[in-house]
């Protein structure tokens, strides 16, 4: 989040005047697409859309794909309810992700990238729009960047909403015109994704790593965070908390500090519980505050990381119904391509919306115990 806020995101003559597309330059006249490679895989960069792959071993095992047309997609469709980091980072800062696309794309030897966004994401698309044309006016994208022998343009594939279409070969599937449903793997995207096409899917924050990490080297990016998760990682805060908004901190920041530190502490009340990383995430009780939020520590208490969304819930909230208005937006959401995701929420809604009403079996068979 550097330069949002501080720039104008219309206008590229302001990115470049904030180093910007120097890594670029950097990359296609003093660095081999190898280099490239080697530097994100020796930064420790990690897949900031939930999962926590490395994303050096990403870019390598399509690199590495047999065929000569390759693909980069970045992957802007952010569907995890209170989850908006991707957007403001598109509004605030469009050239860095394109820049980091570019280095993708030179580091696996692609020519061709697609951004596929959510549809809701009005700003952010026009914002794209703009900044990929004053790229081409600048020789940034398309034939023989910078003067190179490298060729890499960028399109926008715009999405319906669907939140199965998050899942890269959903949103694949979507790209190609079908119903956006998720593949059985493999073959993985890196061998057989878009088209047929070796293809690489990322984020928009990982995306939005890249360049910094190759203009600064990888060991600058190794010395901010944690070991297992070098870098920062940028958070939404909402919910019962004095500040909400959007924050980048260090990876390894504690819950409590992310509450307390920059969320301004709770608006009312007493802490219930937190909902992590969307809706799809982990909720944590107060025992889970001082753990450092981080792939590999979440990973050996049981809990993953997830998006960034950090939604704080205090003792007002009702445990069942919260639970229930999850359940019910799974269900609206499901694609309904698999039987226990199909059913089983239903089922599952069916036992929430009892748990709602006070009429859980436990309920039950206590109250006829007692009479």
């Amino acid at each position: 989040l550097e330069n949002c806020g501080r720039i104008d995101p219309e206008r590229l003559e302001e990115y470049i005047a904030c180093d910007g597309y120097q890594a670029l330059a950097r990359a296609l006249t003093e660095m081999s697409p190898g280099q490239v490679l080697e530097a994100v895989e020796a930064s420790g960069l990690r897949g900031r859309g939930g999962a926590g792959f490395p994303t050096g071993r990403k870019w390598r095992f399509c690199a590495e794909a047999k065929g000569r047309s390759k693909v980069v997609i970045c992957n802007a469709d952010e569907g995890e309810p209170g989850t908006f980091k991707d957007r403001l980072i598109m509004e605030g800062d469009p050239h860095k992700v394109l820049e980091g696309m570019a280095l993708c794309a030179y580091a696996i030897g692609a020519t061709r990238g697609y951004i596929y966004i959510r549809g809701e994401y009005r700003l952010s698309i026009e914002r794209l729009e703009k900044a990929i044309a004053a790229a081409r006016g600048m020789g940034l994208l398309g034939r023989r960047l910078l003067g190179t022998r490298f060729s890499f343009d960028v399109e926008i594939r715009i999405g319906a909403g669907a939140y199965v279409c998050g899942e890269e070969t959903a949103l694949i599937e979507s790209m190609e015109g079908r119903r956006g449903l998720p593949r059985l793997k493999p073959p993985y995207p890196a061998e057989s994704g878009y088209l047929g096409k070796p293809t690489n899917v990322n984020n928009v924050e990982t995306l939005a790593c890249v360049p910094s990490i190759i203009r600064n080297g990888p060991e600058w990016f190794r010395a901010i965070g944690s070991a297992g998760t070098p870098g920062t990682k940028v958070y939404t805060i909402i919910g019962h908390v004095q500040r909400p908004g959007l924050i980048e901190v260090a990876s390894g920041t504690t819950l409590r500090e992310i509450i307390h530190d920059y969320g301004g502490g709770l608006s009312a009340g007493s802490f219930k519980m937190a909902h992590l990383g969307g809706t799809a995430g982990e909720i944590l009780g107060s025992e889970m505050l001082d753990v450092p939020l981080e792939y590999d520590a979440m990973q050996r208490v049981g809990h993953v990381l997830g998006s960034g969304a950090v939604l704080v819930l205090n003792d007002t909230v009702g445990v069942c119904n919260y639970l229930d208005a999850c359940l019910r937006f799974f269900r609206h959401e499901s694609c309904g391509n698999c039987n226990p995701c199909r059913n089983g929420l239903q089922v599952l809604c069916q036992i929430s919306g009892r748990l709602k009403a006070g009429r859980g079996e436990f309920y039950k068979r206590t109250a006829a115990a007692l009479g």
